[in-house]
């Protein structure tokens, strides 16, 4: 006998086409979030291999032959767009990944079932990464349209012949997650926090764009033209002026002829001694997840933030990599005189350089010492020489082996990385103690929040000299060059040499307003959500009237207040079980009302389904719609044998019964 060969049918119950729409939608929302987080181009390669597997997949699954060979080139391309390295990002990355390549299977409910649990792992990824506002406001949409999806898959899976109405689906999604809300505050409020959590969270493949222990000249153009925020800062008191607002980081020391970097020596220093001017600020700093452990305070800090130290250069080190928001509180001074004494082995490492670099330079070095210049001499000439010949630009041109003899002789531009490296090498030349201080410069008010905002485009880069009597005495040649230019650029933000946003991107430019509004929700969101921390939580309960609450107090509170949302998550659901008994008795009385002027009326005494097969009886036309809505709504009032969306579909029915008259009474 011949064998006949069928087209294979997908296996499980299909998925209708505007549940499989919804499906789509939903994984679409939920890699929103994401997508913004990721590098542009991958970013591009995913919406484009997504948008090509959904349209593909809409007449039949995408065969395995080609899904196999999509899977091993996307997670290549992932593992290659973060260099083979594996953290927080490259994971979300490969999440999204196998989110976008199960488009290609979305035919049956059980693919679409999938597909949302892709989706709702894709959304809580990103909150790994980001916890701002922006994310929550593209995840919620996300996670209701996943909800929305699951209960139209539901109707599929049930083979309901009747569907409910989209808005009655978006009314029930809108209530399960406000029923969601009251456990959810519970928790954020009462759950035991801790100072230091109990594991660390693992640090992204690929260091986020900032501040790092080593500079070379031209290095910082991605830095320079990121808009992105480091750290925002409000003053308690007096408020230094923008030209006063150096930002100390990292201390870089050695040099091998073209990168300055820290040296590891530093953290066994003793602080040194500090002998403050009259001014003196108070100051908080909110500073942005960074990836790495150093930190950023106003020059002269006297203190180390909590949980962090004070190296024997005064820079502010963290004692693990910065991945989430910090927020602490210090003091900076205004010195008079800062470490006099200089120890020799302090001085040793200021004025070493590696041989063979920069001969001309070095000449010229020896030069100024043979003229009989002292110290300051040489500072005021060299500032002299930056102010008269050079001039400020992000598009200087790369430098070669002699890097600061090229610049300073052959290209004589560039920005603040080429200043304070060519700077500090003709100083440590010239026998000059000096050092690169790294960090960032000025800032922009906030009128909104009275804050100040320091994006990375505020980077910087200074000197620190060391005179006799004086101690180390900060010196910024890059200011040398145009100190009005310098300061208002960094007032601005970046958008110079065709970089940045542009005048858009500007402090300055049109949309400044709705930056500073998105600025000050950003730090309201920053100081009551992302800020609430073991602190924050102790103040609110001493507020409450609870002092020095113990661990097992806070603990009782957490699980009272746990006990009290799902009370009310309860009742809530009891009161609209309540209204969904009335919606049905509603429709039923109305369906008794109609029977009535059919002429079979209900008794008081009578059953659903003794009055159902009575008025059958009378209403042979009408008796199986009517034997049958009766046995449905007992068994939904009595055996509760329906589920809400049966319970809503009956109610239809039951309003929308028209009995048709006895024969008898027909003109």
């Amino acid at each position: 006998m011949a064998e006949v060969l069928l087209p294979r049918q997908p296996r499980g119950t299909p998925l209708g086409g505007d549940a499989r729409t919804f499906c789509l939608l939903a994984a679409a929302l939920a890699a929103l979030p994401l997508l913004r987080l990721m590098p542009a181009w991958l970013g591009a390669c995913l919406v484009v291999l997504g948008a090509v597997l959904a349209w593909a997949s809409i007449r039949r699954p995408v065969p395995a032959w080609v899904l196999v060979p999509l899977t091993l080139a996307a997670g290549a391309l992932v593992l290659a767009a973060y260099e083979f390295r594996f953290g927080r990002d490259t994971g979300s990355a490969l999440l999204l990944t196998m989110l976008v390549l199960k488009l290609g299977e979305s035919s049956r409910v059980r693919d679409g079932r999938a597909l949302i649990g892709f989706a709702l792992f894709a959304t809580f990824a990103a909150f790994l990464q980001d916890q701002g506002p922006l994310t929550l406001l593209l995840a919620v949409p996300a996670v209701a349209a996943m909800l929305v999806a699951s209960a139209r898959m539901t109707e599929d899976a049930a083979g309901m012949s009747r569907r409910r109405r989209w808005s009655r689906r978006l009314a029930d999604t809108a209530l399960a997650l406000a029923l969601a809300l009251p456990l959810a505050l519970a928790g954020f409020w009462l759950f035991p926090r801790l100072a230091n959590p109990l594991w660390g969270v693992p640090e992204n493949a690929i260091a986020r764009p900032g501040i790092s222990g080593e500079m070379s000249p031209g290095d910082w153009l991605d830095v320079m033209s990121d808009d992105s925020v480091a750290f925002r800062v409000r003053f308690f008191g007096d408020t230094p002026s923008r030209r006063e607002l150096y930002w100390r980081g990292p201390v870089l020391w050695d040099f091998n002829g073209r990168t300055w970097t820290r040296s590891n020596w530093t953290a066994m220093l003793p602080l040194p001694e500090v002998e403050p001017a009259d001014g003196r600020y108070d100051y908080e700093l909110t500073m942005e997840p960074s990836e790495r452990r150093f930190m950023f305070a106003l020059d002269l800090p006297t203190s180390a933030p909590e949980g962090a130290r004070l190296e024997g250069d005064l820079t502010p080190m963290a004692s693990r990599p910065v991945n989430r928001l910090v927020r602490y509180r210090l003091e900076a001074v205004a010195p008079a005189r800062f470490e006099v004494d200089l120890p020799d082995r302090i001085r040793s490492a200021a004025t070493r350089l590696p041989d063979g670099f920069n001969p001309r330079i070095r000449q010229e070095m020896a030069r100024w010492r043979a003229e009989g210049l002292d110290d300051i001499a040489v500072v005021e000439r060299s500032l002299e020489w930056f102010n008269r010949d050079f001039s400020y630009t992000l598009a200087a041109p790369p430098l070669g082996r002699h890097s600061v003899d090229e610049f300073m002789y052959d290209t004589r531009e560039g920005f603040c990385e080429h200043f304070s490296s060519a700077f500090v090498f003709m100083m440590r030349e010239a026998g000059i103690p000096a050092r690169v201080v790294t960090g960032y410069v000025g800032g922009y008010l906030n009128p909104m929040g009275e804050h100040w905002r320091i994006q990375q485009s505020d980077a910087h880069a200074w000197a620190e000299v060391w005179l006799p009597h004086r101690g180390w005495l900060r010196v910024d040649p890059t200011a040398a060059v145009d100190p009005t230019r310098i300061f208002e650029r960094y007032g601005r933000g970046a958008g110079e040499g065709g970089l940045g946003l542009g005048t858009l991107g500007r402090r300055d430019g049109p949309l400044r307003g709705l930056q500073d509004l998105a600025d000050y929700v950003r730090r309201g969101w920053n100081d009551a959500v992302l800020g609430f921390n073991a602190e924050s939580q102790m103040l609110m309960l001493r507020r409450l009237g609870i002092d020095n609450p113990r661990e097992w107090q806070v603990g009782a509170l957490f699980v009272l207040g746990a006990g009290a949302a799902l009370l009310l998550t309860l009742w809530l659901l009891l009161r609209e079980r309540e209204r969904e008994d009335d919606a049905l008795m509603a429709a039923y009385r109305r369906f008794t009302r109609r029977l009535k002027r059919a002429g079979v009326e209900r008794a008081a005494h009578e059953a659903p389904l003794a009055f159902g097969e009575r008025a059958a009886t009378a209403l042979p036309d009408s008796a199986g719609a009517i034997r049958a809505l009766s046995r449905r709504f007992s068994d939904a009032r009595y055996a509760e044998t329906l589920d809400v969306a049966s319970r809503a579909e009956l109610a239809r029915e039951l309003a929308a019964f028209r009995p048709a008259r006895p024969r008898g009474d027909r003109r």
